[in-house]
């Protein structure tokens, strides 16, 4: 029987749009911005990777996560492991197809000759495995970086960055490069700052956020399971707008009125964040930060400005200490590198929209303000 998890929403337009737009600018890639949790690593996986492999392209996928602190390993297991997919198939016939034959009716032949190893350095590495998978595959690569803003914060960003750079451009004919990011502070300062290795070297295009077509197929099946009753689209929508665009998190909602045969959006969406199962989670994440970080957090999710004269005052009233500019700059460099943090055209948001109403609903500006009444807004 079908269920909500059963519902998924395929892109293929929008792959071949991009996988269009790549063979069309060699040595070029695209970077894909969008927050985090709306669906770019499930388009990777389920929309662009097929659309590449039915157009003759070899996808390979690589999480920069998987390894924050050596995202060029992350990047060449993920080139190996795609080698040895095509060099060793799976199954017994592929493995025996695949070893050489050392003697026929008792004649023995010499060792067939092998290129020298894989280089050790990282590199280097990372241009050999290109070339030797584009070769052994006799297809293009298209490499799928997601999450590259973790680049940014590596000890070695710089140094991977040019590397990835230089490989991309100059073995323009061997592959082709995706990436995704969700920060788009990180994102900028990489491709955009000058004197950066990546500056301007990919072009930024917004990832698109799920429309209408993927909520109606949320109020479909759950028409088809309250044969009475139905969601108001509108409604749907303006949920959907408010979480940040979020499928997983819509339909958790939509799932949520199934079971209680619900047709209120609004008593549900109130539910769903003022939830333990949420506010457990936002809960831990805030008071594991230090004291000036939590102040900071409650000035932001109240709209004021971090470095006006009396936020200042106001935060050496609520952290027990002297607050200075160049503290709260510290501060608040300190959340953007933790991804709490974005800065966009010089203001300071936090990410997570949830996150900061939590902030602002359980933490008021008298958390803050101490004995003034308000603090100013600009």
């Amino acid at each position: 029987m079908k269920t909500f998890d059963d519902i998924q929403i395929s892109r293929p337009q929008l792959a071949k749009a991009y996988l269009a737009m790549l063979q069309s600018q060699l040595g070029r890639p695209i970077a894909l911005f969008a927050p985090r949790r709306i669906g770019k690593t499930y388009f990777l996986h389920n929309d662009l990777t097929p659309i590449a492999t039915k157009e003759g392209v070899l996808p390979v996928y690589a999480d920069l996560w998987l390894q924050r602190g050596f995202p060029l390993e992350a990047i060449n297991y993920a080139l190996e492991t795609a080698l040895d997919d095509v060099t060793v198939p799976s199954g017994a016939v592929g493995r025996i197809a695949k070893t050489p034959v050392k003697a026929i009716a008792g004649v023995q032949f010499g060792e067939e000759p092998q290129r020298r190893p894989l280089p050790e350095k990282a590199e280097l590495r990372f241009d050999a495995l290109i070339v030797k998978l584009a070769k052994a595959s006799g297809k293009r690569i298209l490499l799928m970086l997601d999450e590259i803003q973790a680049l940014a914060t590596a000890s070695n960003g710089d140094a991977i960055m040019a590397s990835i750079r230089a490989v991309l451009s100059n073995r323009k004919n061997e592959v082709c490069a995706v990436f995704t990011g969700s920060s788009q502070d990180a994102l900028s300062q990489i491709m955009s700052s000058v004197g950066a290795p990546m500056y301007q070297f990919a072009q930024i295009l917004d990832f698109p956020f799920l429309d209408d077509d993927y909520l109606q197929l949320l109020i479909g099946h759950f028409k088809s399971v309250h044969i009475k009753k139905s969601i108001d689209l509108a409604d749907l929508r303006k949920a959907f707008e408010y979480i940040g665009y979020k499928p997983e998190l819509i339909k958790d909602i939509v799932k949520e009125m199934s079971a209680e045969g619900s047709e209120d959006v609004e008593f549900a969406l109130r539910k769903f964040i003022t939830s333990e199962k949420q506010t457990t989670g936002w809960n831990a994440n805030f008071y594991a930060l230090p004291t000036l970080e939590q102040t900071m957090l409650v000035v932001l999710s109240h709209g004021l400005a971090p470095m006006a004269k009396d936020t200042l005052a106001a935060l050496t009233r609520a952290s027990g200490e002297m607050v200075t500019i160049s503290k709260v700059r510290a501060a608040l460099d300190r959340l953007r590198k933790a991804g709490v943090l974005a800065k966009s055209e010089g203001i300071y948001l936090i990410e997570d929209k949830l996150f900061s109403g939590y902030i602002s609903r359980t933490n008021t500006l008298k958390h803050v303000q101490g004995d003034k009444k308000k603090l100013p807004t600009k």
